[in-house]
């Protein structure tokens, strides 16, 4: 079997330019804070699957797909330092050391409704993983977030989280949600996103400067930056709308 390196772009957020390609094969300079990271998967698959997302002709249907089949490439990275443990198992042949999820278990958290959308691709890779949801909303004239359902465990002390969310644009809805999550005593959080603008970056740079726990964002491409509308450019419109249609 031949491996296929994944290469991953992470650079200090000095860094004051921002890359043109998502399949260029060079590092790609992505902001992050001490305590932030910020990793763009550069793989030659996801930059496939991220182009077919991004064109308007891509039907619901295949939009569904590729995205589930693109978070899946993205929780591989995601999830690298997964707590373990030891663990003794019987083969065939030997007993043999290994590892197994540590507990208590990580907890997988989609932000509605886009963030439903991910949840099988994540849940393929982390199955023992617990779920819990939250109900966010960006209000369009402030861009604010605002939270209208919540179903969280209420203590998540010791809890590795990850966060799933399609777009990061300007941060007001990521940042909310990890915000709810380290309240409840979450000590490391991880969000997965399709897609995220420099500015949503550079917002939950500054809303958790003061913050010791480790966050990090896993995205398949930064893009040039958002529109008049808070819109990611050149993006893939509106996740939700393209993946369950306009309601």
């Amino acid at each position: 079997m031949i491996a296929v390196p994944v290469h991953i772009a992470i650079v200090p957020s000095s860094a004051a330019s921002y890359p043109a390609s998502a399949s260029s094969g060079r590092s790609r300079p992505v902001g992050y804070g001490e305590r932030m990271q910020t990793l763009a998967v550069d793989h030659p698959l996801v930059a496939h699957k991220l182009t077919t997302l991004r064109d308007v002709r891509t039907d619901s249907p295949t939009f569904r797909r590729l995205a589930d089949e693109l978070v899946t490439l993205l929780a591989y990275e995601a999830t690298r330092d997964v707590r373990v443990t030891e663990a003794v198992v019987q083969t065939p042949l030997v007993e043999t050391q290994g590892v197994q999820l540590a507990s208590p278990k990580p907890l997988v958290v989609p932000i509605l409704r886009a963030g439903l959308g991910m949840l099988d691709g994540m849940t393929r890779l982390l199955p023992t993983a617990e779920v819990g949801f939250l109900g966010m909303i960006r209000d369009e004239g402030t861009l604010q977030a605002q939270t209208y359902a919540t179903r969280l465990p209420d203590d998540l002390s010791g809890r590795q989280c990850f966060v799933l969310d399609p777009m990061l644009a300007t941060g007001g809805t990521l940042a909310a949600a990890i915000r709810l999550l380290f309240d409840r005593g979450a000590d490391d959080v991880t969000a997965i996103c399709l897609l995220a603008a420099p500015e949503g970056i550079k917002f939950l740079e500054q809303s958790f400067a003061d913050t010791a726990a480790p966050i990090r964002v896993v995205t398949a491409a930064v893009d040039s930056h958002l529109n008049d509308q808070g819109f990611i450019v050149p993006g893939l419109g509106d996740a939700g709308d393209r993946l369950y249609g306009v309601v």
